[in-house]
C-alpha cells in the first residue's frame, strides 16, 4: 500500500517508484534531445553538476539550504528557460535548460528529492544519507 510518512510527507511504495521512474524518463529524454540538438558535450559536462552547488546554502542553516536547493531542483525555472529558449530561438538558453532538466531527472531517479527544512537528508522521496539509517 502506498503511504506518506507522517514525519516528512515523503512518498513511499509505488508512488515513490513512479516518481523515480519519471526522473529517469526526464533524464533520458533531455539527454536524447540534447544529442539531437547536437549540443556540446563539453558544455554538458561542465554544467551538469552546477545545480548541486546550491547545497552550499546549507552552510547557513537547514531552512535556507532547503529553500535554495529546492529552487535549483524544481522544474519551474528550467522549464521557463526552455520555453524562452524556444521562443527566442536561443541555442545557449535551450542547452542550459536541457542540461538543467537532465540533472534534476537523474537526481530524482537516484532518490534525491526536494528537501524539507528538517535537513538535507529529508526529501519528498524519503530519507537519504545518514538519516536513511536512522
Amino acid at each position: 500500500m502506498d503511504e506518506v510518512t507522517a514525519e516528512t510527507g515523503a512518498a513511499t511504495g509505488g508512488v515513490k517508484i513512479l516518481l523515480r521512474l519519471e526522473g529517469l524518463t526526464l533524464f533520458t529524454g533531455m539527454v536524447m534531445l540534447y544529442a539531437s540538438w547536437d549540443g556540446s558535450w563539453l558544455v554538458f559536462a561542465l554544467l551538469f553538476f552546477v545545480p548541486d552547488l546550491s547545497f552550499l546554502a546549507y552552510l547557513a542553516d537547514a531552512r535556507f539550504g532547503a529553500l535554495v536547493y529546492n529552487a535549483a531542483h524544481s522544474y519551474m525555472a528550467p522549464v521557463a528557460l526552455l520555453t524562452l529558449g524556444f521562443g527566442f530561438a536561443s541555442p545557449l538558453t535551450l542547452s542550459v535548460a536541457l542540461i538543467w532538466l537532465a540533472h534534476i531527472g537523474i537526481d530524482r531517479a537516484l532518490g534525491y528529492g526536494l528537501k524539507y527544512s528538517a535537513g538535507f537528508g529529508f526529501t519528498h522521496l524519503g530519507k537519504i544519507g545518514r538519516q536513511k539509517d536512522a
